[in-house]
């Protein structure tokens, strides 16, 4: 979700990128659906693990974003490989969540809107003129 944020925010002027631990099969689909109504588009995703960058000598970035412990933790083995810096955004997984559909949705949805805040405050829309 905070990669397809940073691509709604900064379009072509950032290249982004996201992983994880493991590899997943798909994008979750609360994900996609609470992505879809802030105009974000998951279907093109394919989740691929953090190991995959150090594979394919994908890179280098200016910063690798974790948000949860056990990616901080593989992340920071990127830096200075990969990556000149990580910041750790400690975030609940809302794939975690239980309750009714739309419980779940709403927190899928918080999840998304504290990234956004969080991409808001910490990224200046850089000039393009």
């Amino acid at each position: 979700m905070a990669a397809e944020q940073m691509r709604l925010r900064f379009g072509p002027l950032v290249w982004v990128d996201s992983a994880g631990i493991r590899p997943g099969d798909g994008v979750h689909p609360f994900a996609a659906l609470i992505m879809d109504e802030v105009g974000g588009d998951l279907s093109r995703h394919r989740p691929k693990a953090l190991a995959w960058f150090q594979e394919n000598e994908a890179g280098p970035f200016d910063l690798v974003v974790s948000l949860s412990p056990e990616a901080h933790h593989h992340a920071l083995v990127l830096v200075p490989e990969l990556a000149l810096a990580a910041e750790y955004w400690p975030t609940f997984d809302p794939s975690l969540a239980e309750g009714s559909r739309d419980r779940v949705l709403d927190e899928f949805r918080l999840v998304r809107d504290g990234l956004e805040k969080r991409i808001a405050a910490r990224f200046q829309r850089p000039s393009t003129g």
